[in-house]
């Protein structure tokens, strides 16, 4: 007979050792060391589920589920044999959510306030993630299970929904809900007492975050009688998009934390794509700080997110990806445009009218051609276009007769056989196919124009225009067939609920914080199928803030791995948020301070240029050149390494004058020269003095020669990305990541497969170099013409600079000396007190926001 499942319980409930002391007494002490083991083991299995910051004291107890559990066994099988999933991803999605079960307290104990924030993806799953913590909690006995969903109906709907199929669903006996798909927390049938007492079933409440609802349930769950009740009670809170409402708001802040102080055992979990505001709390009070753990979710394979579109600054991973610079899924509205499209303010938002512009109509055609096109490989569910201008409802509704008109052209156009009318639409078709090739996804054969054609009449006819907002009674609705719809909206479309088959997105409203912008980006998520076909039409501002934004996202997600790898917990360091010249982290900035940001290990190098401007150009290059003559005038011999020219041993005061007469364009925030010079000074007066000298490379191709110090060199090419800005060069990466160890001994057998941080470990290694600095000029050729680029990814067009172009590369060693000075470009929490202003969105949505927030909105009650 097999007692491990009895020992493991054991195990979770009272702990290891008092599970192996209990056990026996009843099996024997060479069976009791025996299931240790397997349990031990079990629990490495679950703690390599990937990085998580963890408090300080938090005891492994979570060793999985076992095959005789209650709720999770079904909800697999539920994944397995109706969603149809493969084993692969099963094992991803339980391995997710041991992750995050592992890391709540130990059942067991009589009283625990936990609180920790789980970071995902925009429209990546976090919602399953979360069902299946449920599900795994509910196995270890937790018995209230409350889901803050929110501040709009459509979300909480979407919500209960899916917890109604996959939770109760599949074992309707074990379940008690407070709530449903038409009804939020109300007046209940039954007294709080009655059902928080039963042991035999689960309590779930899936409840907007709104002051008047949550004063409901809090009224309930204080009624006579019931503390006795809560004092048993393992609660557990999910917290649907934490970022939103539940930090520094006046009333809905206020109510969640009173809810949490009604139970003596609680784990709080938050939910969010955007978690800057919530990182900003005050961890010295008593509010919703993750002091107890913050981690990633792994990103999901196939999801499109802001790399995959946008792609990042510096990709440290090199070809990881077939387009590193983001898909060409990116379509640039004009700024004179936008005045079409939406009202300059206030005052002309009353009776205004939208023009339907070259580039909106274009969307609206490709998205009918997408939609054809999707149904000609056989996919005939749900297919959605976003237009996404204001958040005035007024200006949202004047849009639907424009779109009403064009629709109806189209259709009369098509059956008529109109050659014009079809002659344009193959076109597009042929130029949009051309920028992003199917062959991408697994070879996939793109659509002929005449296949797309048969279907365009049918997706006409189908095809409605849909208003979204919280004033609307038409909205969408996914649940009685396929949808082919252009949604027209504002906030209600910008969090969490999720558009299926998303397909066009036309976005040009304005947005002032990272987080509205990243919620509003309802086009990351999976497009099984038809990968090769989304689009987003936006303003370049836009577009480089998306950009800047994917480099955020890189750089937090991999603080909060990097900081668990060094055992570091979310009270002792705080995440770092990159700032950014215009726009603000987040409207809720808590208690956020500069962060001082180390450069000890990092490889930083220039990006922009200004292509149109002779003398800024002409004086970078003097300042290299004056650097190449000034160290052969110091006697260094340079020395041939690849293609590229070394000078070792190059006094520090050298490099620094370089560093201090380089102009860098406005938006490396990185190479400030007076960060710069803080840091490098810092290292050089420190306690064990470091980067007294250098090694400083000229980088050579097969560009046109450039003289630098009185010698020539052969020029790198480095094309441009076509952003639509001309006066400004940006060629995303200057420097290749072999270049971090072009002046180590083992740069020959520089393996491209290592990841970066193996690369910093290698010259720490290194006794020899691991106290100096590396500099690499890069003379770059002003005509420098782009190489095919990868199938799909942004066009590039040549550098086409008036004058040659100079860029660096600087890696700093890893071992930091003493007196180590800082960049100041990112923001984090200050954890001074730490143990373990009120909110406000951009000026345009406050309106809704306050709706939402403070009233019972729509149907329900």
């Amino acid at each position: 007979m097999d007692l491990y499942p009895l020992f493991g319980t054991w195990a979770k409930q009272f702990g290891l050792e008092a599970a192996v002391t209990k056990f026996a007494a009843v099996g024997g002490p060479e069976l009791a060391a025996t299931y240790k083991e397997q349990f031990e083991s079990d629990l490495e299995t679950v703690q390599l589920g990937g990085p998580a910051i963890v408090a300080a004291g938090n005891e492994s107890w979570y060793s999985g589920s076992s095959d005789g559990s209650m709720f999770w066994p079904p909800l697999r099988a539920h994944f397995r044999d109706d969603q149809k999933w493969g084993a692969e991803r099963l094992n991803d999605l339980e391995g997710a959510a041991n992750k995050v079960v592992a890391h709540t307290p130990r059942p067991d104990r009589t009283r625990y306030q936990a609180r920790g924030l789980v970071v995902g993806y925009v429209q990546s799953g976090k919602t399953t993630n979360f069902t299946s913590v449920i599900a795994k909690l509910a196995d270890e006995q937790y018995k209230f299970i409350i889901v803050l969903s929110g501040i709009h109906n459509g979300l909480r709907k979407q919500t209960q929904a899916r917890l109604n199929s996959q939770l109760k669903g599949l074992n309707n006996e074990h379940w008690i809900t407070l709530t449903d798909e038409d009804r939020d927390f109300g007046p209940q049938a039954s007294d709080a007492v009655s059902l928080l007492k039963s042991t035999e079933k689960v309590v779930l409440a899936v409840v907007k975050k709104n002051a008047t609802v949550l004063e409901r349930l809090i009224t309930w769950l204080s009624a006579d009688g019931a503390r006795g009740a809560l004092e048993k009670l393992r609660v557990l809170i999910i917290d649907d998009e934490a970022d939103q409402a539940s930090v520094a708001t006046g009333r809905i802040n206020p109510l969640i934390r009173d809810l949490l102080a009604l139970f003596p055992r609680n784990t709080y979990i938050g939910y969010t794509a955007t978690p800057f505001a919530n990182v900003f709390i005050d961890p010295a009070s008593a509010d919703l700080y993750p002091k107890d753990f913050i981690l990633n979710l792994p990103r999901p394979e196939g999801y499109f997110g802001t790399e995959m579109i946008f792609g990042v600054d510096v990709v440290e991973e090199e070809n990881e990806s077939p387009a590193p610079d983001g898909y060409d899924m990116v379509r640039i509205v004009p700024e004179d445009d936008v005045q079409l499209l939406r009202p300059a303010g206030r005052a002309s938002a009353a009776g205004f009218v939208p023009t339907m512009t070259p580039d909106l109509v274009d969307a609206v055609n490709w998205f009918w051609l997408a939609t054809a096109a999707r149904r000609a490989r056989g996919d005939r569910s749900h297919s959605t276009m976003l237009i996404h201008t204001s958040v005035k409802i007024d200006v949202q509704e004047s849009f639907r007769d424009p779109l009403e008109d064009l629709r109806s052209r189209a259709l009369a156009a098509i059956r008529a056989g109109d050659e014009e009318f079809i002659g344009t639409l193959r076109t597009l078709w042929d130029r949009e196919t051309a920028r992003v090739d199917s062959a991408n996804w697994n070879g996939r054969q793109q659509n002929s124009f005449e296949s797309v054609l048969r279907e365009l009449g049918d997706v006409l006819e189908a095809q409605r225009v849909v208003l979204d907002n919280y004033r609307s009674t038409d909205r969408l609705d996914y649940s009685s067939g396929p949808v082919v719809a252009i949604a027209v909206g504002g906030n209600t479309l910008s969090r969490g609920l999720t558009l299926e088959g998303l397909v066009v997105s036309f976005f040009v409203r304005t947005a002032s914080a990272y987080d509205t912008l990243l919620q509003m980006a309802r086009w990351f998520g999976f497009r099984p199928g038809y990968e090769d076909l989304p689009r987003i039409w936006m303003t370049n501002a836009l577009e480089r803030a998306f950009r800047h934004l994917a480099t955020v996202e890189r750089e937090m997600r991999d603080d909060i791995d990097q900081y668990q790898r060094q055992n570091l917990r979310p009270t002792d360091v705080a995440v770092r948020i990159r700032t950014h010249p215009s726009l603000a982290i987040t409207a809720k900035m808590g208690a956020a301070a500069p962060a001082k940001v180390s450069y000890a290990g990092r490889r930083l190098q220039t990006r922009y240029f200004l292509r149109e401007d002779s003398d800024w150009l002409k004086d970078n290059v003097a300042a290299a050149s004056d650097l190449v003559q000034d160290i052969s005038s110091s006697g260094r011999e340079p020395e041939q390494r690849g293609t590229a020219v070394l000078y070792r041993d190059v006094p520090a005061h050298l490099v620094v004058a370089f560093l201090r007469r380089y102009k860098v364009h406005e938006d490396s925030a990185d190479l400030m020269p007076r960060q710069l010079m803080r840091y490098i000074d810092g290292q050089r007066n420190g306690d064990q003095p470091a980067l007294e000298e250098w090694t400083v490379a000229v980088a050579q191709s097969s560009g046109a020669p450039i003289e630098l110090g009185g010698k020539s060199f052969r020029s790198v090419i480095r094309s441009r990305l076509d952003t639509g800005v001309d006066s400004i060069a940006d060629i995303k990466t200057l420097m290749s990541k072999r270049d971090r160890v072009l002046d180590l001994s083992t740069w020959e057998s520089y393996d491209a497969a290592k990841p970066e941080n193996e690369l910093v470990q290698q010259r720490e290694r290194d006794t020899e170099y691991r106290s100096r600095g590396l500099l690499v000029l890069y003379p770059i050729d002003a005509r420098s013409e782009p190489v095919a680029p990868a199938r799909g990814s942004v066009a590039r067009v040549p550098m086409d600079a008036v004058a040659p172009v100079i860029g660096y590369g600087i890696v700093f060693p890893g071992t930091v000396g003493g007196g180590t000075s800082v960049e100041v470009t990112h923001m984090a929490v200050d954890l001074t007190g730490a143990t373990g202003s009120a909110w406000d969105e951009d000026e345009e949505q406050r309106e809704d926001l306050q709706d939402a927030l403070y009233s019972v909105e729509g149907d329900e009650s």
